[in-house]
């Protein structure tokens, strides 16, 4: 039982008649995209739309965890749940053909109409333990992407995870690969304050699932024990950064992250989260102890043979004309490669500009320490020998961190001399910024010179690049920000302002009309909460949301006759405690807050009775049966309770400014008739 849509056969063989899993409405909007637009036109409403289903979903980014992998055009895919398509299309445009596996029908379709245009896909809807048993064994790659971690909801059992990851790889030829991105339940974002992805709590990985849910992600050493009790021993583990969902690098065992490198770490797109440290810190210390794979934000776990490819990183979070990515290879010879490669055949004009650049460069700094990376072309790219030695930014850091001021200002210096040598030639590298600069004994390597223009760009300039950058990368190098931008550059705030404009004008420049993924955090607009501002909150409410209990005895009530009701309120607006009452107590008086307030009485319980506006006397106005407007900032509602032994309290406090106050008390008394308008 098939149907075709476009060229994309969808095989409904095993459709239980239903879906059984959805996210609701938005799946309609976003099948309603992928019928009424081309794939070109979803980066354009991505950003409309300022939605994190419509980025996760719709997002060409999300092709990066695969693009690297050495597909071939005669290879046969399988793409275990394969959702609303983000890899499938990126897939079917350098394979031979994709097998797509998705309980989904909703979901199944929009992937089918996003990729109408493609005759290599068939997507099978219906529950994986009925589909599998009729697939093939001999396709070259086995996929599951961001689809391991439910395999208690794909197999159930008592190993289920086991038994998953057994039943993919039999589907893979003896040659192919089984390829698993998952979170790493360790990463050190969990750590830092995000929150787990699949549940939405703060530390529910970390703390090992205890309150239950269906996903569970794994460290690479709980992966490695599935592997072992599986018998599969030929793998390898990847590390996608930051995560495996929008990477932008990908490093291996054979070529890990140096200290600096990891610096872009908000990427809460989907829910609020809080800062807890400096990330990119305590990465420099995981580098620097050797435990990065332990804390790496997501893997990409590889089954079958390695590829050469042990390092790759995305530069194509821009215009289609600029968009290339970095790859490095590792021979059987242990010799490394460094190649360039266009993402799309609009940036071919940019890696033959980028070997210009390099003559040019070359030409400029002829019989100096700086070297430009030699370049070679290929017929559809550009490559590179690996260069040693160590980054002009970790040099620096390392400088800042032994409070080195003389060391640091001294390769400045060095800095500012070869940006501006030789500037009569008329060629400008403004990519001459430290992460791109090797220092090698007394040479400098330049690794990277993309943007490289025909004229003179002003040293200033491109120093200012430079340290701007460099500045963004963290906490601790804001203690040289008042050297780099005063003291070298010589800059006003104006000036710098100028500087920071014209830097932004250039990313647009280069992003184009999409949003960039930094920029589409900024626009789907979940927040980070730093820890300094949490304390500072935390002191505020402690002493803003706080009720209090007076208890008379038959001679008034008094302050020394009182107890302060902390941590009563939820959400800023809720109330609830119980209270255990005295002995001898004749009246109660409850003040709810300390502010302009209408309280909702819910429930107010002293024993047996229960008080409300016949049997409450208060210092506000009624506006209603349960509410009441207080004119000031000592609310409070007394009620008489002798003999009562506990005391329940249940209200609803909405603070109100003093002129909102007064209006609603006007429209509340008798002459006005405002009550239905603002009560009902």
């Amino acid at each position: 039982m098939t149907e075709k849509i476009g060229n994309v056969v969808l095989d409904m063989t095993y459709y239980p008649g239903e879906d059984h899993y959805s996210d609701g409405d938005i799946e309609d909007e976003l099948l309603q995209v992928a019928m009424e637009h081309e794939e070109e036109e979803f980066p354009k409403i991505i950003a409309e739309r300022k939605s994190w289903p419509f980025f996760y979903h719709l997002s060409p980014f999300r092709t990066n965890i695969i693009d690297w992998l050495p597909f071939k055009k005669t290879d046969r895919v399988l793409e275990i749940g394969s959702g609303c398509g983000a890899i499938t299309g990126a897939l079917a445009k350098r394979v031979g053909s994709v097998t797509c596996i998705d309980l989904s029908k909703k979901r199944s379709l929009v992937n089918a109409y996003r990729n109408k245009k493609q005759d290599n896909i068939t997507i099978m809807v219906g529950n994986f333990k009925d589909i599998e048993p009729h697939l093939s064994c001999d396709y070259d790659y086995v996929l599951l992407i961001g689809v391991f971690e439910y395999g208690r909801a794909y197999i159930g059992g008592e190993t289920p995870y086991e038994d998953f990851m057994s039943i993919c790889n039999r589907h893979r030829k003896d040659s192919g690969r089984l390829v698993i991105a998952i979170e790493n339940k360790f990463g050190l974002k969990y750590w830092a304050g995000c929150r787990e992805d699949h549940l939405g709590t703060y530390f529910t990985g970390i703390e090992g699932y205890h309150t239950g849910g269906v996903a569970r992600t794994f460290t690479r050493r709980g992966l490695e024990e599935i592997l072992h009790k599986t018998g599969i021993s030929e793998y390898a583990f990847y590390y996608p950064y930051p995560d495996y969902k929008f990477p932008t690098t990908v490093y291996s065992d054979e070529y890990m992250p140096k200290k600096g490198e990891l610096s872009n770490n908000l990427r809460n797109f989907d829910r609020d989260r809080v800062l807890l440290f400096d990330e990119k810190q305590v990465f420099d210390q995981v580098i620097e102890e050797g435990e990065f794979p332990l804390f790496s934000n997501s893997y990409l776990l590889l089954i079958g043979k390695k590829p050469q490819t042990v390092y790759a990183k995305f530069s194509n979070d821009r215009a289609k004309a600029w968009a290339i990515r970095t790859l490095i290879h590792k021979s059987a010879a242990g010799t490394f490669l460094v190649e360039k490669q266009p993402n799309d055949k609009e940036a071919n004009a940019h890696i033959v500009h980028t070997y210009q650049a390099y003559e040019a460069l070359s030409k400029r700094y002829e019989g100096t320490k700086i070297r430009m990376n030699e370049c070679k072309r290929t017929p559809q790219s550009i490559v590179f020998p690996f260069c040693q030695g160590r980054t002009l930014e970790e040099l620096l850091d390392e400088r800042l961190d032994e409070q080195d001021a003389e060391g640091f200002r001294k390769l400045i210096e060095e800095y500012m001399h070869w940006l501006s040598y030789n500037e009569e030639a008329n060629v400008s590298n403004i990519d001459f910024i430290f992460p791109n600069i090797l220092v090698d004994g007394d040479t400098w390597h330049v690794i990277d010179y993309e943007w490289t223009f025909d004229r003179t760009v002003p040293a200033k300039d491109i120093a200012f690049r430079a340290f701007y950058n460099y500045l963004l990368g963290g906490e601790g190098r804001k203690a040289c920000e008042e050297l780099l931008m005063q003291d070298v550059l010589h800059l006003t705030e104006e000036e710098k302002q100028q500087a920071i404009q014209d830097e932004q004008d250039f990313q647009h420049y280069v992003t184009g009309d999409r949003a960039s993924v930094s920029a589409m955090r900024e626009l789907i607009g979940f927040k980070a909460y730093g820890l300094s501002g949490m304390e500072a909150y935390c002191v505020y409410a402690a002493a803003k949301y706080v009720s209090q209990v007076f208890y008379d005895y038959g001679e008034g009530f008094s302050q020394e006759n009182s107890i302060l009701i902390h941590d009563c309120f939820t959400e800023e607006k809720d109330v609830h405690f119980t209270v255990d009452v005295p002995k001898g107590v004749k009246q109660i008086r409850i003040d709810p807050c300390s502010y302009r307030c209408a309280v909702t009485v819910k429930d107010i319980a002293a024993g047996e009775q229960h008080f409300a506006k016949d049997n409450m006397a208060v210092n506000g106005v009624w506006a209603n049966e349960n509410c009441v407007i207080f004119d000031t900032e000592d609310p409070n509602l007394v009620f008489a309770c002798e003999g009562a032994d506990r005391l329940d309290v249940t209200l609803e406090v909405a603070e109100l400014p003093k002129s909102l106050t007064a209006t609603l008390i006007e429209a509340v008394t008798p002459k006005g008739n405002g009550l239905k308008r603002f009560f009902h």
